[in-house]
C-alpha cells in the first residue's frame, strides 16, 4: 500500500517554511523524533516543534506520523495538546507527497516536516522531578481528574494513546493538563465481526500492562487506563512505581503488587500468547492498598488506585466511572494549579533532568523522583 493514497497526499501542499520559527530550546526526545521550543519570528508566539523522523525517505512519509497527524486533526479538547500546523524546511517533499513542477537548486535534499503543537511550559515526569514542587490532595485530585477526562474524550472518539506516561502528560503554567505525543496512538474497533489484531509492542515498559506483557493483541482503552493509575500513584511516590528492566522483570513487579496472575483473578488469562511461556510467580497476594498506603494517605485515592490497577482488563475502570469515584467528590475537592505553578517560572520537562540510573529501562533515564523524608518507594516495597 502506498504510504501517502488518499488524501494525505494534500495534506502537506501548502505547509509553511519552518523558518519563521526560531528555535529557543531542545526539550525532548524521542523514539519519533526531536521536540524544541521556537517562537514565530512574525508574531513572537512560542510553539512546541516535533521534529519527524524520515524513517524510509524512498517509501514517502512516515506512517506513523501520518496516523499521528489525522488523529490529531480528528480530536480537539482542552485536555489533548493542539495540533496547530505542519511546517517543512526547503526541498522537495518525500517521493509520493507532491511533484515540484522545476526542480530548483535548493531542493537537493529532501524537506524536514515539523509538528506545530501549543507549547506547553511542563510535563508531568518533570515537574515530579523536582523537589520544590509540592502538589497538595487536591492538586493532585485535579491533575488526575483532567487526565481522566482527556482519556475519557479519546476513548469515546475511538482512539487509544498506548503510550501513556508521566512525560507524555503535558501542563501549562496555568494548570491546564494536556495528553500529548499521540506517535503510538491509533483508532480501535469495537466491532462483532472478530477480534482485533493490534501490536502489543506499545506503551513504555514501565507503564505496560499485564495482558500486553501476556502477548494479547485484541485489546482496548484498558491498556490506557492502567497507564492512569501508574501515573495517579507516581503523584504520591514522586518515582514509577513499577520500573522493570525487562518484560519478565515487569511481569514479576506486577505479581509483587497486584498479586499473581492466575484464572482465578483473571479468567481466560491461560489463553493468552505468552502466559505459559513467562515465568509466573504463585502465592503472591494482592497488596496495592497495603503497600502504597505509606504515600497515598488517602482511602478514596487507594480504592481508585485499586481499581485502575486491576489485573484482569475487563475488570479495570473505566474513565466515565473513574470520574464519578467518590475521590473526586469528597473534600478537599480538585483545586487550582496555577497559584502553585506561579511559583515555578522555570519550565520542566523530563528531558531536561538528570539521568537516571543506567540500563533499568527502555525511557529517558531521569533520578528518582523521591518523596519528602522518606526512603524511595522501590526500597520500601520491594
Amino acid at each position: 500500500m502506498n504510504r501517502t493514497q488518499g488524501h494525505e497526499e494534500l495534506e502537506f501542499k501548502f505547509c509553511d517554511d519552518v523558518i519563521k520559527y526560531e528555535k529557543l530550546a531542545k526539550i525532548g526526545q524521542g523514539t519519533f523524533g526531536e521536540v524544541f521550543k521556537a517562537r514565530d519570528k512574525r508574531t513572537g508566539k512560542v510553539v512546541a516543534l516535533k521534529k519527524i523522523l524520515m524513517e524510509n525517505e524512498k517509501e514517502g512519509f512516515p506512517i506513523t506520523a501520518l496516523r499521528e497527524i489525522r488523529i490529531l486533526k480528528l480530536l480537539k479538547h482542552e485536555n489533548v495538546v493542539n495540533l496547530l500546523e505542519i511546517s517543512r524546511t526547503k526541498g522537495p517533499p518525500p517521493p509520493g507527497l507532491q511533484k515540484p513542477a522545476k526542480a530548483t537548486p535548493h531542493m537537493s535534499s529532501l524537506s524536514t516536516f515539523f509538528l506545530v503543537f501549543e507549547f506547553c511550559e511542563h510535563d508531568l515526569a518533570g515537574l515530579l522531578s523536582n523537589a520544590n514542587v509540592k502538589f497538595n490532595l487536591g492538586e493532585i485530585k485535579k491533575v488526575m481528574q483532567q487526565l481522566l477526562n482527556g482519556l475519557y474524550y479519546i476513548h469515546s472518539n475511538k482512539i487509544l494513546h498506548r503510550d501513556l506516561k508521566a512525560s507524555n502528560v503535558l501542563i501549562t503554567k496555568t494548570g491546564v493538563l494536556k495528553l500529548a505525543d499521540f506517535g503510538l496512538a491509533r483508532a480501535f474497533s469495537t466491532s462483532r465481526q472478530g477480534p482485533n489484531r493490534y501490536t502489543n509492542r506499545v506503551v513504555t515498559l514501565w507503564y505496560r500492562p499485564p495482558e500486553l506483557l501476556l502477548g494479547e493483541r485484541n485489546y482496548g482503552p484498558p491498556v490506557d487506563m492502567w497507564g492512569a493509575g501508574c501515573i495517579m500513584a507516581e503523584m504520591w511516590t514522586r518515582t514509577p512505581i513499577l520500573q522493570g528492566s525487562t518484560e519478565q522483570h515487569q511481569l514479576a513487579l506486577i505479581t509483587k503488587l497486584c498479586g499473581s496472575i492466575t484464572p482465578e483473578v483473571w479468567p481466560a488469562v491461560e489463553a493468552l500468547e505468552l502466559y505459559t511461556r513467562m515465568e509466573l510467580a504463585r502465592g503472591h497476594k494482592r497488596r496495592v492498598c497495603e503497600r502504597l498506603q505509606h504515600y497515598v494517605r488517602d482511602n478514596q485515592a487507594l480504592d481508585l488506585l485499586d481499581k485502575l490497577l486491576t489485573l484482569d482488563p475487563s475488570k479495570r475502570v473505566d474513565s466515565s466511572t473513574a470520574l464519578d469515584h467518590d475521590f473526586f467528590w469528597t473534600d478537599p475537592m480538585p483545586g487550582d494549579l496555577s497559584k502553585m505553578l506561579s511559583q515555578h517560572t522555570q519550565s520542566m520537562f523530563e528531558y531536561l533532568t538528570p539521568a537516571r540510573r543506567p540500563g533499568a529501562s527502555n525511557r529517558p533515564m531521569l533520578q528518582p523522583r523521591q518523596p519528602d523524608n522518606v526512603s524511595t518507594y522501590q526500597e520500601r516495597v520491594y
